[in-house]
């Protein structure tokens, strides 16, 4: 039997271990990550216990009038299994939660799964369970990823931009002047679309002290001048492009694919590299030239789904 239990802090240490446990969870999950921005969201997660008591799957959730969802303070992430949670288990846990949710008054589900190039070991029973349960397709962005096991490598623009961008006398390498490349990342996201980071600069560095072994910052420099940065999240079986941004010298010295082709060097034992997602409007709108240029270093598609369903 599987009895649902909702999230208070007494059971962070519970939380965490089920996380690291599982088979497609994150350290985006834990606890440490999640909580930054726990004034922004009403929390509604849960924890799912079999008959012994034990933890085997957990679901980061928020809920927003009448609606749950899985949670949109985080690029993604469903029910977070344990090898302990196979497909019957999965079945049981997702009625429960079902059950539990509309026990609340709620009244649906907005989930957004890991993708698979994140799990260390196949995880899709939530998705088998959705489905059953009468779940549907809302939304599709298109994210690009090169698999390190067998990498297309840069097409042939691309490895002109890396030579002129060596020629010119650009450097890369890890940096620690987060400040200069929010003022960077900020500008530029401003000017084009009148948006600003989803983190502030105290919050990257708040959670890059929580996390310095997963996040860091690599920089392109021009005669000691910052040009461009990429932030990445090192995920474990993937490595996520979470920020980059390039100031207009660094795009007219080409520095963004020098700086990733040294960041997909150093992580090339990492089994994917993931650019992230190229759309807007949930999907609907396709930036073209970013895609592009992503593909240009040899990234293809992987989806990033997410359902929608009544509880």
């Amino acid at each position: 039997m599987i009895e649902i239990i909702p999230y208070a802090p007494q059971y962070k240490m519970l939380w965490d271990e089920a996380v690291a446990e599982s088979r497609n969870g994150l350290f985006q999950h834990r606890r440490d990550y999640m909580d930054y921005h726990a004034q922004r969201f009403c929390d509604c997660s849960l924890l799912a216990s079999d008959a012994r008591r034990r933890i085997i799957a957990v679901l980061p959730a928020h809920v927003s009038g009448d609606e749950v969802s899985s949670h949109r303070g985080l690029t993604f992430g469903g029910w977070l299994m344990t090898q302990r949670a196979d497909m019957a288990a999965m079945m049981e846990v997702w009625a429960s939660m079902a059950e539990y949710y509309r026990s609340r008054g709620w009244r649906s589900l907005y989930y957004r799964p890991s993708p698979h190039i994140y799990h260390r070991y196949p995880a899709e029973e939530d998705i088998y369970a959705l489905y059953r349960a009468g779940g549907s397709l809302k939304a599709v962005q298109v994210s690009s990823v090169v698999d390190n096991s067998c990498p297309r490598g840069f097409d042939m623009a691309s490895r002109q931009s890396v030579r002129k961008a060596a020629a010119s006398g650009v450097e890369v390498g890890e940096s620690a002047d987060w400040a200069a490349f929010w003022t960077i990342l900020s500008g530029r996201l401003q000017e084009r679309y009148n948006a600003h980071p989803v983190h502030t600069l105290d919050e990257v560095l708040m959670l890059r002290e929580r996390f310095p072994e997963n996040i860091k910052l690599y920089a392109a420099t021009l005669e000691g001048r910052m040009i461009a940065g990429v932030v990445v999240y090192d995920c474990g079986t993937a490595v996520h492009s979470q920020y980059c941004a390039s100031t207009d010298e660094g795009r007219r010295s080409r520095a963004l694919p020098l700086l990733y082709r040294h960041v997909l060097d150093v992580y090339a034992l990492r089994r994917y590299f993931d650019f992230g997602t190229s759309n807007e409007d949930g999907g609907l709108v396709l930036n073209e030239g970013l895609i592009r240029q992503k593909c240009g270093f040899g990234g293809r598609a992987v989806a990033y789904n997410a359902y929608s369903i009544q509880l």
